[in-house]
């Protein structure tokens, strides 16, 4: 059944502002609090779609940046878009292609107008503007794409700052006027680095241009975790409250519950899978470091509270020794098991908002999480 876009909000938590809620889109209706595997080059690392789909992947997000340069817009959209492309028949988002082109460093100069960055892969120039950005995802076809920003880095000056989100906000009008009316959608991004004033400077600017949906950027890019949540402290409540609100880049299980209770309904981070090839698994205690000498013979499940298709078939000591063979199984049952751990995390969520138990269920988790993680955070 096809739907065009819309956000519902169902239900808030009276103690704090987690809230749940369902996305509307083209290719199906998502359930939020939602994370977003991250399938940067049309592909969730080690994952096939069927098994996305099974372990309770509702949507997934790739990258502009990657698929611009590879294999290039023009052939996703002869192949009948993203979706067909990579057989993947439920929502994508995609993000601008602002973060990778801005993490480029001396390969890239900002400009009005736009960015002219280097291919990571060649060397070969090439220029993104918010109008570019716009063609690109279109060409795509995802069902949310996102606005072209200017990812500020951490730390900067208060005036890189403020300069960087006030061209954001130019840009996101830009990207504005260059959208045609179909049925993918458009959400702004909020900047400001980690300065309240700023923060709310750029929440007012972006919710004023009137998007579908607000991403909140710039954040988990190296500040301490208390300052990423003081900065939602101060941008959330200045958010429509009928409208989605994304935090980009943010995936470890604490920041997942954190951010879901100061209101946050989509998320997504490569770091579940990044984590996962180097031989380290999510656990609800907190990390384990399966290439540890202390698993060889260590038979249990990788988390015994897990339904996960690894942690019901294979033991801690055989998916350590496919990862030290390098095998390509091991990483493939890590990165499974990660997938499943977030999204079942975030079920957990929904469950608690739904019956009125989050703060209990928070209360809960931080008991238990806290508890051993630094314990096995060790190397060999």
């Amino acid at each position: 059944m096809q739907h065009q876009f819309n956000y519902e909000l169902i239900k808030e938590c009276s103690a704090t502002h987690g809230r749940l809620g369902r996305l509307y889109t083209p290719h199906g209706v998502v359930a939020t609090p939602v994370f977003m595997p991250v399938g940067t080059q049309a592909t969730v690392k080690a994952m096939t779609p069927e098994e996305l789909a099974e372990i309770g992947a509702q949507i997934i997000l790739s990258n502009t940046y990657h698929l611009y340069l590879r294999p290039g817009p023009e052939i996703i959209q002869t192949a009948g878009g993203l979706h067909r492309f990579m057989h993947w028949e439920r929502p994508i988002l995609t993000d601008s292609g602002g973060y990778q082109v801005f993490s480029l460093g001396n390969l890239r100069k900002i400009e009005e107008e736009g960015v002219t960055f280097r291919s990571h892969h060649d060397g070969s120039t090439h220029f993104l503007s918010p109008e570019k950005a716009i063609e690109i995802q279109l060409a795509l076809g995802a069902d949310i794409i996102m606005a072209f920003d200017e990812c500020t880095p951490y730390p900067c000056s208060f005036e890189y700052a403020k300069s960087s989100l006030e061209r954001t906000t130019r840009w996101a009008q830009r990207c504005q006027n260059a959208m045609p009316q179909n049925e993918q959608t458009l959400f702004g991004i909020v900047q400001g680095g980690v300065f309240p004033s700023l923060r709310q400077q750029s929440a007012r600017e972006i919710v004023d241009l009137d998007f579908s949906g607000y991403a909140i950027g710039g954040l988990s890019v190296g500040e301490p975790k208390p300052l990423m949540y003081e900065m939602l402290d101060c941008t959330v409540p200045l958010l429509p409250r009928e409208r989605p609100r994304y935090l980009m880049g943010v995936g470890s299980p604490d920041c997942l519950v954190e951010g879901v209770a100061r209101g946050i309904d989509m998320f997504d981070c490569v770091l579940p899978t990044r984590i996962a090839r180097n031989g380290t698994v999510m656990t609800s205690w907190g990390k384990l470091v399966i290439r540890n000498a202390s698993y060889a013979r260590d038979f249990q499940p990788l988390d015994p509270d897990c339904g996960c298709y690894t942690c019901r078939n294979y033991s801690r000591a055989y998916v350590r020794h496919l990862i030290k063979a390098n095998e390509i199984l091991g990483l493939r049952l890590t990165t499974i098991h990660n997938l499943y751990f977030l999204l079942n995390l975030m079920q957990q969520i929904r469950d608690a908002l739904q019956n009125n138990d989050f703060p209990a269920w928070r209360k809960r988790f931080w008991e238990r999480y806290t508890l051993v993680d630094e314990e096995n955070d060790g190397g060999e």
